[in-house]
C-alpha cells in the first residue's frame, strides 16, 4: 500500500456522479455568493431549536479501497440529534421557487451529505444515522428540508461504490506524484549561476512558503523573477509543503513568462502538470458563447464524456497550453473551457486570471468552497491588484436597464411586473437624494434596493426554469446576471464600502463600492497556505502590504537592479509644471523637451502622458516643431491587432527615429518588452496621479479617517507606481542601454523623490534643452 491520498468528499462526489449537458440558464450563479450568510443565518436558528446542534463539523476518515487508503476530507453544514437519531445537516442556498424543487433535484448533494454521514457513523460506531437536505430560498427566506435515513451498511455500500469508481484516478495520481516529486528532488536551478538578487528572491519565497506567511517582494526587471518564485515553490511541492501551485497574473504576456519557465524547467528533467487557463469568451469555439446544449455540441452531453477527456489530456501531455486544450476539447467534442476547469483538478501548477482566486464571482469553487487547504499563491505584477481588486468586490446598476426589460416584458408575468415596479420605484427614491449635485455618497447600504433586486433575480430564475426560450434573450439574461452580483457584493458590505449614487440626465446609477479591499484579499489569500506577491513596482511596499491584505508579520523584501547603472541614463525635467491648470502653458515647452531627447540618437522612444487629450495636444505640436521625426500616437480601444501593428514599428536597429505617443498606465506602458535597439528610451510626462474624481476623492477620504495618508493611498503611490512601470520598459536585459526623462516639477520634491527605486539615486536634473542636449551625447558617446 502506498501513500495516503487526501480526498475531498465534494470533488470525489462531484467527479464521479456528474452527468448530462453544461446549461447556462440553469447554473445557480447566484448561490457561490450566497453561503456563508445563508448558512450562519440557518445554522443559529437550528441552534436555538437543537440543544446540541454543532455548526461547521469537520470531518475526516481513513478509508481503504483495494490497495489505496484514502484520507476522506470535508465539513458537515450540522450536526445534531433529533429523537434519538444523529442527523447530517446539509444547506443549500437557491434562488428558485422552493416548490420546483424536490428531493431528488440534485443527487451530488445528497452524495456530498451521504458521504459525511459514513465517516461520522464511522467515526461513532453508529448503526444508522439521518441525513437532512435543506434547501434555503435567499429571496424569500423561506426553506423546506428532506429526510432520509441510512443504515451503515448502506453508507459503507455507496461510498465503497465511489472510491472503486475512483480507483484509476487514484493509481494515476500515486503514480504521477512519485515521478513528479523524483524529478524535482533532482532538479537543480535552471541556469548556470543566480543573477544579483535573485538567490535573496528565491530563499525568501521559499520560507513563506513553508512557514506559512506572505511575502511582498519588489525586484526590478532583471531578476528574473519567474524562475525566482516558481522554482522554490516546486521545491516545496516535492518535499509535501504544499499540494497546488496557483501562478497569478493580470496580463496574457506574464503568463507567457511562467510557461516558458515550466519549458525550461522541463527541458531540464522536470515532470510537472501545468495548466493555463484562458477566458471563457476567447477560447469558445462557438461564434457566440451560448452555454446551452440545443445551441452548442460542446455543451450538450459535456458531462458523460468530460471523464474520458481529462483522462486521456492528463496520461497524454504536461503542459496545458490554450493550443493544447483546445486539441483535446475537439477530439472528445467537449467545451474546452469546462475542460480546461476539469483538468485544473490534476494540475500541479494553475496559471491564470487574479479573478479565478479574488473575484467571488468567477474564482474556482472546486478547489476554495470548502475553506483552508495548503495551496501557494504567487501573484505577479501584483501592484495591479490593488484597483482590480476594488472592480471586483463593487458592482454598479443603472435604473434605465430594468426600465428597458420592463417595456420589453410588459405583461408577460405579474411577479416580474411587480418586481421591476419595486426596483424603479427605489431607483426614484435614490435618485431623489442627489439633490443638485447630481450624487450622493452614503455609508449605507441601500437595504430596501437590494430587497427589490432579489425578489427579481427570484422571479427570473423561476422563468428561466420555467421559459427555456428567455435563455436567447441577452438583455434578460445580462441584466439577471448583474442583479445577482449586486445582491452578492451587497453581503459584502461593510464599514470599508460606500454606496454611490449618481444621476445621469434621466437615468440614475447605483454602485456598491468597496474602498478598501484588504479584509476580503486576505479573507481570499486565507484559503491557501502562502502567498508570494512580486513585482517591479510595489512602492511603497507598506502600502502595497497593507491594501493588499497583508499583515505587519508578513516580511518585506526589496531587491536593488541587476544591471550596471552606468547603462541607464536618468534625468529629470522637474521646471515644468504639468498641472492641470498649466498644461495649456506647458505643451510647448514639453514638446521642445522631447524633440531634444530624442535628437541625440537615432532609434526608438516612447512618451508617456496622463491622458489622451494631453498626449494629442504635445503630439500635434511636436509634429509641428520636428516634421522631419516619425511619430505615431496611441489610439484609444486599438484591438488586439492594432496593438500588435504598433508595436511591430519597434524595428532593430532602425534607420530612422521614431517616437510613440502612449497613455501612461495604458496597454503600452507595461507588460511589453522591447529589448534591444527596439527601444533605447522613454520619458514620462507628470507623475501619474488618477484622474481628479469623486470616487478617487472617496478613497482618499476614507484613508484620511483610517491613517491619515488619504492623497498616498488614492492619488500618489498609485501614479508613482505607473511612472515606475513605463521607466522600466527601456532597460530590459544585461546588454541593453538607453535613456529616461521625467518631466514634471514634482519629481524634484522630497516626497516623490523618496519614492525612487535604489538604483535612480543618480537621477540628474536637467534646466533645459541645452542641458539635456549635453548630457544625453555624454550618455551616448560612451554607450
Amino acid at each position: 500500500m502506498g501513500n495516503t491520498i487526501r480526498l475531498p468528499v465534494r470533488k470525489l462526489v462531484e467527479f464521479i456522479l456528474r452527468s448530462g449537458d453544461i446549461d447556462s440558464r440553469y447554473s445557480p450563479k447566484d448561490r457561490m455568493y450566497e453561503g456563508v450568510r445563508i448558512h450562519k443565518a440557518l445554522q443559529k436558528k437550528n441552534a436555538e431549536l437543537y440543544g446540541d446542534y454543532k455548526s461547521e463539523v469537520r470531518l475526516s476518515a481513513s478509508v481503504t479501497s483495494g490497495d489505496t487508503e484514502y484520507l476522506l476530507e470535508g465539513r458537515a453544514d450540522g450536526v445534531f440529534t433529533d429523537r434519538g437519531m444523529t442527523v447530517i445537516d446539509e444547506i443549500k442556498s437557491t434562488s428558485l421557487p422552493l416548490y420546483l424543487i424536490n428531493g431528488d433535484s440534485n443527487i451530488t448533494y445528497w452524495g456530498q451529505a451521504q458521504c459525511y454521514a459514513y465517516i461520522y457513523a464511522l467515526q461513532n460506531s453508529l448503526r444508522e444515522i439521518s441525513v437532512r437536505l435543506t434547501y434555503f430560498n435567499v429571496d424569500t427566506g423561506d426553506s423546506t428540508g428532506f429526510l432520509r435515513t441510512f443504515s451503515f451498511a448502506e453508507l459503507e455500500v455507496f461510498v465503497s461504490t465511489l472510491l472503486r469508481q475512483y480507483t484509476k484516478w487514484a493509481a494515476l495520481t500515486a503514480r504521477w506524484s512519485d515521478l513528479r516529486n523524483s524529478t524535482i528532488k533532482a532538479m537543480p536551478f535552471p541556469f548556470a549561476e543566480y543573477r544579483k538578487g535573485q538567490r535573496e528572491l528565491a530563499v525568501s519565497a521559499y520560507r513563506a512558503i513553508s512557514g506559512g506567511s506572505k511575502l511582498f517582494a519588489q525586484a526590478p526587471t532583471g531578476t528574473g523573477k519567474t524562475v525566482s518564485v516558481l522554482f522554490p515553490a516546486i521545491k516545496a511541492m516535492g518535499e509535501g509543503i504544499t499540494s497546488k501551485i496557483f501562478y497569478l497574473t493580470a496580463k496574457t504576456t506574464t503568463r507567457r513568462a511562467a510557461e516558458d519557465t515550466f519549458t525550461l524547467m522541463r527541458e531540464r528533467g522536470l515532470r510537472i502538470k501545468s495548466l493555463t487557463l484562458t477566458a471563457k469568451e476567447k477560447i469558445c469555439f462557438q461564434d457566440e458563447t451560448v452555454c446551452r446544449p440545443e445551441i452548442c455540441p460542446y455543451a450538450k452531453g459535456y458531462f458523460d464524456r468530460a471523464n474520458d477527456a481529462v483522462y486521456d489530456a492528463i496520461t497524454s501531455c504536461d503542459a496545458f497550453t490554450r493550443d493544447i486544450v483546445e486539441e483535446y476539447a475537439l477530439k472528445h467534442t467537449v467545451c474546452p473551457f469546462e475542460l480546461s476547469l476539469d483538468i485544473s483538478l490534476w494540475a500541479d501548477c494553475v496559471i491564470c486570471d487574479y479573478n479565478y482566486v479574488f473575484d467571488p464571482r468567477a474564482h474556482l469553487r472546486r478547489f476554495f468552497a470548502d475553506g483552508t487547504a495548503d495551496y501557494t499563491f504567487l501573484i505577479d505584477e501584483a501592484h495591479n491588484l490593488a484597483d482590480r481588486s476594488r472592480e471586483m468586490f463593487s458592482s454598479e446598476l443603472k435604473k434605465t436597464r430594468f426600465f428597458d426589460v420592463k417595456k420589453r416584458f410588459k405583461g408577460a408575468d405579474r411577479a416580474l411586473d411587480k418586481a421591476l415596479n419595486s426596483i424603479n420605484k427605489r431607483m426614484i427614491e435614490l435618485r431623489k437624494s442627489c439633490g443638485e449635485k447630481g450624487a450622493f455618497i452614503s455609508a449605507d447600504i441601500p437595504d430596501k434596493l437590494i430587497v427589490s433586486i432579489r425578489e427579481f433575480t427570484a422571479v427570473c430564475e423561476r422563468m428561466l426554469k420555467e421559459n427555456s426560450s428567455l435563455g436567447d434573450n441577452n438583455q434578460f439574461l445580462q441584466l439577471y446576471f448583474d442583479a445577482v452580483n449586486f445582491a452578492a457584493v451587497s453581503d459584502l458590505y461593510d464599514d470599508r464600502y460606500i454606496t454611490y449614487t449618481e444621476t445621469h440626465g434621466g437615468d440614475v446609477s447605483v454602485k456598491l463600492f468597496c474602498l478598501d479591499p484588504s479584509r476580503l484579499l486576505s479573507e481570499a489569500l486565507g484559503r491557501g497556505r502562502s502567498a508570494v506577491m512580486f513585482s517591479a513596482t510595489l512602492t511603497p511596499l507598506t502600502y502595497f502590504r497593507n491594501i493588499l491584505g497583508g499583515g505587519d508579520g508578513d516580511k518585506l523584501l526589496e531587491l536593488g537592479s541587476p544591471f550596471d547603472k552606468d547603462r541607464l541614463c536618468l534625468l529629470s525635467a522637474d521646471r515644468v509644471s504639468t498641472l492641470f491648470k498649466r498644461r495649456e502653458q506647458s505643451v510647448a515647452p514639453i514638446a521642445e523637451l522631447i524633440g531634444a531627447f530624442v535628437s541625440q540618437k537615432t532609434g526608438n522612444y516612447i512618451v508617456y502622458f496622463p491622458s489622451y487629450k494631453y498626449m494629442t495636444d504635445v503630439f500635434s505640436c511636436f509634429s509641428e516643431k520636428f516634421p522631419q521625426i516619425r511619430a505615431v500616437a496611441q489610439e484609444s480601444a486599438m484591438g488586439e491587432e492594432e496593438r500588435e501593428s504598433f508595436l511591430s514599428g519597434f524595428v532593430e536597429q532602425p534607420a530612422q527615429t521614431l517616437v510613440a505617443f502612449c497613455v501612461l498606465g495604458g496597454v503600452f506602458s507595461e507588460g511589453i518588452d522591447l529589448k534591444g535597439s527596439r527601444l533605447i528610451g522613454a520619458a514620462v510626462v507628470s507623475v501619474g496621479l488618477p484622474q481628479m474624481s469623486v470616487q478617487q476623492d472617496i478613497i482618499k477620504d476614507y484613508f484620511d479617517k483610517k491613517n491619515g495618508m488619504g492623497f498616498e493611498y488614492a492619488y500618489m503611490y498609485p501614479g508613482m507606481n505607473k511612472v515606475l512601470q513605463a521607466a522600466g520598459r527601456v532597460i530590459r536585459c544585461e546588454t541593453d542601454s538607453g535613456a529616461v526623462l521625467l518631466i514634471d516639477e514634482r519629481f524634484g520634491r522630497r516626497d516623490y523623490a523618496r519614492l525612487f527605486p535604489a538604483h535612480w539615486q543618480d537621477i540628474k536634473a536637467v534646466r533645459d534643452t541645452r542641458s539635456l542636449e549635453e548630457a544625453l551625447r555624454s550618455f551616448w558617446s560612451k554607450n
